[in-house]
């Protein structure tokens, strides 16, 4: 089966109300959708993290054509030479790029063998994921979010539980002034009760000297995980010492991890492992290293497919994904926007990713890119919170 095409299409995938991280208001993310097309007719589908990709994409396209499908090695050879290269030289854009051709050619190999990507990578543990519903401080968009005030944001997190029976939460910790959301997550714990999963995340926020106060503030609200309250993994190692609070980070240095002892998971994706054979290996390395492993958010239903798939074959893959699929209001695949019931959603069983493109999603997400510009992080100097329990003008 030789290739015989290969598509980059950059898209918008906006969230239904933008966001409070440590950069500023986020409104979504601007992507990369892959289609690897083969003489046989078989069409596989990846996704980059990046609009950007789509240029390196259709760069390593020439060196793909005519190639074997099924020859993924071949293929990482014709588009990165030398891996060590390309890592020493930081080029990391690269790597993900190709990394969504390489799903594609999984997606290509699960199709002609008519089975579930889950299968090809050793059959499955489990058929439903489990994910965290996020929240956070959002601004108010065309009648969704607003949640302005750590009353509101608990508020929004217990609607989740009563609706769709969230129990399991992720969100973010990394207001300037921490108050606002050290009283949001009290206000959830007490809101929630004491089995609600609260995992929080920090965006680098934080100094060491700001995150012990923070640690001290919190260590009683059972935090399942902590993602990177400081930007190196040295000051989680120090701050280690003032928390028993477990920390993920989403750098990919496991040897610095495993000699600091932190952090406790690593969060990724396939797109900076460049693909999903080098996922799966770096999964083994942190099973034996003793180090968790999970996917984090904002994809289309190609990467968050992947993210299923990768969860339904690995035991390790123990502690739910991080998920904005609640705020989302679309996706470029038919079975999208994937939705959690009890946390759960089902692995898609269709052969490959088990996802279909829609060309009328992708046309509409690829014309918001047109129209809109890709996204970026907008800055805004009157955070939540700021003004404590007065929303923003």
């Amino acid at each position: 089966m030789k290739i015989t095409a290969i598509r980059a299409t950059p898209i918008n995938l906006p969230i239904e109300a933008p966001y409070w991280w440590s950069f500023g208001w986020l409104p979504g993310s601007s992507r990369c959708v892959v289609e690897v097309e083969t003489d046989e007719g078989i069409t596989g589908l990846g996704e980059a993290a990046s609009w950007q990709a789509c240029a390196i994409v259709e760069r390593m396209t020439p060196a793909l054509i005519g190639r074997d499908a099924h020859d993924v090695a071949g293929a990482e050879l014709a588009s990165l030479p030398s891996w060590r290269g390309v890592t020493s030289n930081v080029d990391f854009a690269s790597i993900r790029a190709f990394a969504a051709i390489e799903t594609a050619l999984w997606d290509i190999k699960g199709k002609a063998a008519g089975r579930p990507l889950y299968d090809l990578l050793g059959g499955a543990v489990r058929k439903k994921i489990a994910f965290a519903d996020y929240f956070g401080f959002r601004q108010a968009r065309n009648g969704k979010g607003g949640e302005l005030t750590p009353e509101a944001v608990a508020d929004y997190c217990v609607g989740l539980k009563e609706r769709f029976g969230t129990t399991i939460f992720e969100g973010k910790l990394c207001t300037r002034d921490p108050e606002p959301s050290i009283e949001a997550l009290r206000l959830m714990r007490r809101q929630l009760g004491p089995d609600a999963i609260i995992r929080i995340d920090s965006n680098m926020a934080y100094s060491v000297t700001e995150a012990k106060r923070i640690a001290s503030r919190i260590e009683d609200l059972d935090i399942r995980n902590w993602e990177e309250p400081c930007a190196t993994f040295e000051e989680m190692a120090s701050l280690r010492r003032h928390t028993a609070i477990p920390f993920s980070g989403h750098n990919v240095d496991i040897q610095k991890a495993v000699a600091l002892g932190v952090p406790d998971a690593i969060v990724t994706d396939v797109n900076v492992h460049g693909g999903i054979g080098r996922t799966v290996r770096f999964i083994g390395a942190c099973e034996a290293m003793g180090i968790d492993f999970w996917c984090y958010s904002a994809n289309t239903g190609i990467g968050s497919a992947v993210y299923l798939h990768l969860s339904a074959a690995f035991s390790h893959l123990r502690e739910p994904s991080q998920s904005l699929f609640r705020m989302q209001p679309y996706d470029v695949v038919e079975e999208g926007v994937f939705a959690p019931v009890d946390n759960l959603v089902a692995v898609p069983e269709g052969p490959g990713l088990g996802v279909t493109l829609s060309r009328d999603k992708l046309a509409f997400c690829h014309r918001l890119f047109l129209e809109e510009g890709p996204y970026s992080q907008h800055h805004d100097p009157e955070e939540p919170g700021r003004y404590k329990r007065l929303p923003l003008r």
